[in-house]
């Protein structure tokens, strides 16, 4: 697939611009698509989608977030076989089945039941949400509150996850495949706020709280009343041990262990 163009959805985000930039180092046309990108795409607009899809042959996806996009992006996966894409790649979560209500699952038929090449992978939580996204402000604050208890979770380095993605896109015997991906061990939250602590030098604490609690901070910070209850209840399925297993997804495409979360601290605050 290297004289191809592929597609990359959420192009300047956490997986996106990784995965356009280890495409862009083999040689590969990355077409990077996002609502501020050069390449314009918004699920809302259909008007964007033809110009994104145009001459692509393979596609990374990253399925929308808000609730109930389902009949959305099967009416995309559609319009991208028309136009003449012939591979999908999926960035799922392996949540999914405890988490329909977020489109997740929908997505994943869609690409099933696509006549196109299809591979779904299945990640855990984000190391990198520590520092670009959901986590970095509370650990710029200092206190990260959240009702995840005890409970332990083996963040994936998105780094893995690019890798991943890369070589699903580019190479073949992937088809119908489903990669689960995991880091190579179990952490709670305050062991990872504890290694960010000790390597950044900064006083970071965890703070444990109660999902109630949780979801009326989340309101009160404005988001929706549903999308606190979904990111409450993923972060619950943390605290009751649902995420606390290894998945060798990472291993079985790469034919390396993945990344350590130690070493993405060590890059990230060292």
């Amino acid at each position: 697939m290297t004289n191809k163009t592929i597609l990359v959805l959420g192009g300047t985000g956490k997986t996106g611009r990784r995965v356009v930039s280890r495409l862009a180092e083999r040689g590969v046309e990355a077409r990077a698509a996002s609502r501020k990108g050069a390449v314009r795409f918004d699920w809302d607009d259909e008007t964007t989608w033809a110009p994104a899809l145009e001459g692509a042959d393979a596609a990374y996806l990253i399925p929308p977030t808000e609730l109930g996009s389902g009949e959305l992006f099967s009416t995309f996966v559609a319009r991208a076989e028309q136009a003449g894409v012939r591979r999908f790649v999926l960035l799922s979560a392996r949540e999914v089945d405890e988490s329909p209500s977020t489109g997740v699952q929908a997505a994943e038929a869609a690409v099933r039941a696509s006549g196109a090449e299809w591979t779904i992978v299945r990640a855990t939580w984000f190391a990198q949400n520590f520092s670009e996204d959901f986590f970095a402000p509370s650990i710029e604050s200092g206190v990260l509150a959240l009702p995840t208890g005890d409970g332990k979770e083996p963040f994936i380095d998105v780094d893995d996850i690019a890798d991943v993605v890369v070589a699903v896109l580019l190479e073949d015997g992937h088809h119908g495949q489903v990669y689960e991906l995991s880091g190579p061990e179990l952490l709670s939250f305050a062991e990872a706020v504890a290694l960010i602590s000790e390597q950044s030098g900064k006083d970071v604490v965890f703070q444990p709280v109660e999902p109630a609690e949780f979801t009326r901070a989340l309101i009160a910070d404005g988001f929706p009343d549903d999308l606190a209850d979904l990111f409450a209840g993923l972060l619950a399925l943390i605290r009751n041990g649902g995420n606390a297993y290894l998945s060798d997804g990472v291993q079985r495409v790469l034919g390396r262990p993945p990344r350590r979360f130690a070493d993405y601290v060590r890059r990230t605050w060292g």
